[in-house]
């Protein structure tokens, strides 16, 4: 495992937001912390015997997923003419940027490809959920200040 490897790992680790991951090969251990101050990233050369690569990592509330997009087509049922954004991360859901600020979106509004919907606060770093197409919002499946899932729909979006 070389140098960018390794850096790509630690990259992977800290937007997954998992606290911490183990990954023991044939002559290498790494151990990668995150939640603190700093990250800390444990590498060590040991010899160990052969054996099958394994990977281990400590529970927590967040799955180690890196999304690839932000929306995917509703379920087909009647709301499958609308396109769910869904939520890239795992956080709490924020309508407006500030409590004394207005919504981002709001049912009925248009939106544009690159307008902000929503932001998504993890580890204490707000994140901007933007469109990625236009449209016009039909619903917001979350209420505001509220935890969300990996994966979970936002909002539904008409896309005509």
């Amino acid at each position: 495992m070389d140098i960018k490897e390794i850096q790509n790992l630690i990259k992977f680790v800290a937007k997954s937001g998992a606290s911490e991951v183990k990954l023991e090969m044939d002559d290498i251990k790494i151990t990668i912390k995150t939640g603190s101050e700093s990250d800390t990233t444990i590498v060590q050369q040991i010899p160990m015997q052969a054996q099958m690569p394994q990977v281990a990592a400590i529970p927590t509330p967040q799955d180690a997923v890196v999304p690839a997009k932000s929306e995917t087509v509703a379920p087909a049922d009647d709301n499958s003419k609308y396109i769910t954004i869904k939520s890239p991360i795992i956080g709490t859901f924020y309508r407006k940027p500030a409590p004394d600020k207005p919504l981002f979106v709001e049912v009925g509004q248009s939106i544009a490809e690159g307008d902000v919907l929503c932001v998504i606060e993890a580890m204490k770093l707000f994140n901007e959920i933007e469109s990625d197409f236009s449209g016009k919002i039909v619903k917001v499946l979350v209420d505001d200040s509220s935890p969300v899932e990996y994966d979970q729909p936002l909002f539904l979006v008409d896309p005509s």
